[in-house]
């Protein structure tokens, strides 16, 4: 069986991670993405490096993270020949996703109203840094920069002292899944009424959007939370922990798992100050020495096996290559094999969503222009 949005036609101006990685989320689910691009060079990341890769080595790996699933047609918008060629491109969509500075698309000649008055139908994801309006509506922002600004930099790191940014572009991720569900949900509604919307996210949105726990400790809480480095802002023991060759990481959650690991750790859990959660945080700095010098007389692969047989939450610390080549990661189809252009084959992380008996035939990211015969013939045959 197809996936669920194998109808639907997605136009992606955007460009960079977080527009990008919402139109391949639809593209997993089957859904045709025409990706237009700027003839000078095409999307930014194509310049984003290293590693490059291919026989001249002017391939991004970091493209190829964000393109699958899509068709390259290359435009210049600002030009009359590209202006006709996107409105047709948008009376044939169903689903139009920029992130283009707010206002941008407007000076283009393709506001919102316009996009509507060519499709009323069209669904329009618009991802912008920190919001389209509001007092630094149109601020552009990097997914470093709305890191730091919304907060998710100062809850990360060693201490509340180092603020570290996360190792990956979660805040563009984020963005790009929040757009995605958003569509989707808009295009659910439009069955009923016959028309699109206008969905709209950011990068600050979307790291607000995840602060969770840690926001409530604020607007409710009164606290202000702070990096607590490998181990939870709530819980104890939960986090990274030295055993005799590197780190495990152990995630005992409510009192039943916390007994299982005193014991095994001979570790007393009637001591007063174990005794409950509140308890062991508050003194969770005596419980993680305690934890690690029981620890060191053996090995990780000894601990996580016996933690494991006693159903507590435990865990090594993998390298990205051990990851995937986890058997574990590759039963659940985060890999994927396509036919590149120029690569031939290659393996890309595959997504992380799986829809019993829909199955998507996964297409390698495209080179620049690449598709733009089988893009005018499709739209040729769909005005006819």
């Amino acid at each position: 069986m197809p996936g669920p949005l194998a109808d639907i036609v997605v136009l992606d101006l955007s460009r960079a991670l977080a527009g990008p990685h919402a139109a391949q989320m639809l593209g997993d689910l089957g859904a045709k993405v025409i990706k237009v691009e700027h003839p000078d060079g095409g999307d930014e990341s194509r310049g984003w490096g290293p590693p490059f890769v291919g026989p001249d080595r002017d391939i991004s790996t970091y493209f190829l993270a964000a393109n699958r699933n899509k068709q390259s047609i290359a435009l210049d918008l600002k030009s009359d020949e590209g202006k006709r060629l996107v409105e047709r491109l948008v009376r044939r969509s169903d689903v139009l996703v920029e992130n283009f500075r707010t206002g941008v698309l407007d000076r283009l000649g393709f506001s919102a109203e316009r996009l509507h008055e060519l499709n009323p139908r069209l669904v329009i994801l618009s991802i912008t840094g920190f919001g389209h309006d509001g007092p630094e509506g149109g601020r552009p922002g990097y997914d470093q920069i709305a890191q730091g600004e919304g907060g998710l930099m100062s809850l990360t790191g060693p201490s509340p002292d180092e603020p570290y940014r996360v190792g990956s572009s979660i805040a563009d991720l984020l963005a790009g899944i929040h757009g995605a569900y958003g569509v989707s949900a808009a295009l659910y509604e439009r069955e009923h009424t016959g028309k699109g919307r206008v969905v709209r996210t950011s990068l600050l949105a979307a790291v607000t959007g995840v602060h969770a726990y840690h926001g409530t400790a604020w607007t409710v809480g009164g606290q202000v939370p702070r990096a607590n480095g490998n181990h939870h802002a709530s819980i104890a023991p939960y986090g990274t922990f030295r055993c005799a060759d590197g780190l495990l990481s152990i995630a005992a959650a409510n009192d039943g798992q916390w007994k299982k690991v005193a014991a095994l750790l001979d570790i007393d859990p009637t001591l007063a100050k174990y005794a409950t959660n509140r308890d062991r945080f508050a003194h969770r700095d005596e419980l993680i020495a305690d934890m690690e010098k029981a620890l060191a007389a053996h090995d990780r692969g000894h601990w996580l096996a016996r933690l494991g047989e006693m159903g507590v939450p435990a865990g090594a610390i993998r390298s990205i290559d051990e990851v995937y080549a986890w058997d574990q990661t590759r039963s659940q189809g985060l890999l994927v094999e396509v036919d590149h252009q120029v690569l031939g084959p290659i393996e890309l992380p595959g997504p992380p969503l799986r829809i019993e008996g829909a199955e998507t035939a996964h297409t390698a990211p495209p080179m620049l222009d690449q598709d733009r015969d089988a893009v005018l013939r499709w739209l040729e045959e769909r005005e006819e």
